[in-house]
């Protein structure tokens, strides 16, 4: 089945595809750790939730700087480099993050952590821009359906794996990271352009006089805004409507198994079709989901809400790449399409930050209990919680932080 939907998407594209997509899919499959990170925080190294909520955001300063980063590596250094220097530094750094025991070292380890983890999504991104007009669109298919399915798996791997200790969820990143770093190895050639590093020119000049790269990261920018609204406002709409966290759960789910459906189908229909209107039809439909979403009352209209702004998301993926890459001066490849992820990744951040301290009074970031066992190379932190708060003075939540607005962005 796997199969089949995978040569849907993707026929015919070469070798370098597939390993990308590999990588795509081990990295998010096994990057079980952030989704966890606050429960770890406040349950194994009893840090509050104010200060467990300053280190995610250190992780997502990170983050926003990885891409960054990682496209500027990828313009210098090599594409291929910078996704080995970024899958073997987040190994490093989660084990950091995992064996710190004071505050200092958890803030440096997490900021680590984010300029790592993520450096190989923009350098990966300007490997398939060096590919071929024509194959780029069917390739950018493929990372985000792998990715996406990588994030699904994880989503419901994290919480089995968590009832046998924290230590267990640093473990299988690290492993997942490296595992990430021998497909490069092994399997991922240098695409950079030849001669890209004897035209080298300064990213930054070259932006500022980009208007049209201007105006569609803004226009960007407005639509993330919009999308990322949903997950804030989703829960809050379905509370006030008398819905529950299961109810909740259950629309997410759709979102995440709409997308690793129809993104197959919705590349064939759409790969051919004028980008602008691909893109401004697909806004306009986010747009009309988190509209339907402020007048429904029910699970169904819920439903149909998600289900609207999900073909929109879809649609928004189908191009995204393609759009940046079009754009791009070849050796300014990375930069541009790092340029393009930061713009996620900017929006995206408060609200992970901020989702400690929204939690209802009594209800700090904590989670079921879970076997206090140690992260890589750790000290024993302490007695997990309880739901009458035990030892640690702290009740349990009821369940991992909400990590669905973390899903890869296009």
């Amino acid at each position: 089945m796997a199969m089949t939907t995978s040569n849907t998407i993707a026929p015919g594209l070469p070798r370098l595809v597939w390993a990308l997509a590999a990588t795509h899919f081990v990295g998010r499959a096994g990057g079980v750790v952030r989704s966890f990170l606050v429960l770890y925080l406040t349950q194994a190294q009893h840090l509050s939730p104010a200060t467990a909520g300053s280190v995610v955001a250190a992780v997502g300063a990170g983050d926003i700087g990885s891409q960054l980063l990682g496209g500027w590596l990828g313009d210098r250094i090599g594409r291929r480099n910078t996704m080995l220097a970024g899958f073997v530094g987040g190994a490093a750094a989660l084990t950091a993050l995992g064996s710190a025991d004071s505050l200092p070292g958890i803030w440096v380890a997490a900021a680590g952590a984010g300029l790592t983890l993520e450096l190989f999504r923009p350098a990966g991104s300007a490997a398939v821009a060096d590919l071929p007009p024509a194959q780029r669109i069917r390739a950018f298919g493929l990372l985000y359906w792998a990715a996406n399915l990588g994030f699904s798996v994880a989503a419901v791997t994290a919480g089995v794996l968590a009832r046998y200790g924290y230590g267990l969820l640093f473990w299988v990143n690290v492993a997942a990271s490296l595992t990430a770093a021998l497909i490069v190895w092994r399997r991922v050639p240098e695409t950079r352009p030849a001669g890209a590093a004897r035209t080298r020119r300064a990213l930054l000049p070259v932006v500022l006089r980009d208007r049209l790269l201007l105006a569609m990261l803004a226009v960007h920018v407005g639509h993330f805004t919009v999308f990322l609204q949903t997950f804030t406002t989703l829960p809050l709409l379905m509370a006030a409507a008398g819905l529950g966290p299961a109810a909740y759960g259950a629309v997410l789910a759709l979102n995440g198994i709409a997308v690793v459906v129809l993104q197959p189908w919705a590349v064939r229909l759409l790969a051919g079709r004028d980008g602008s209107t691909v893109s401004a039809g697909s806004m306009l439909l986010v747009g009309l989901g988190a509209g339907l979403g402020a007048v429904s009352h029910g699970l169904a209209g819920f439903a149909v809400s998600v289900l609207v702004w999900t073909l929109g998301q879809v649609g928004i993926a189908v191009r995204f790449g393609d759009t940046f890459a079009a754009l791009a001066p070849a050796e300014l490849r990375g930069g541009y399409l790092g340029l393009a992820s930061a713009a996620w990744s900017v929006l995206r951040q408060p609200g992970a930050s901020a989702r400690c301290s929204a939690r209802s009074p009594g209800r700090p970031c904590s989670a079921s209990p879970a076997r206090p066992s140690s992260a890589p190379g750790a000290r024993q932190a302490g007695s997990p919680c309880s739901p009458s708060g035990g030892r640690s003075g702290r009740p349990c939540a009821a369940g991992p932080v909400d990590s669905s607005a973390e899903r890869h962005c296009p």
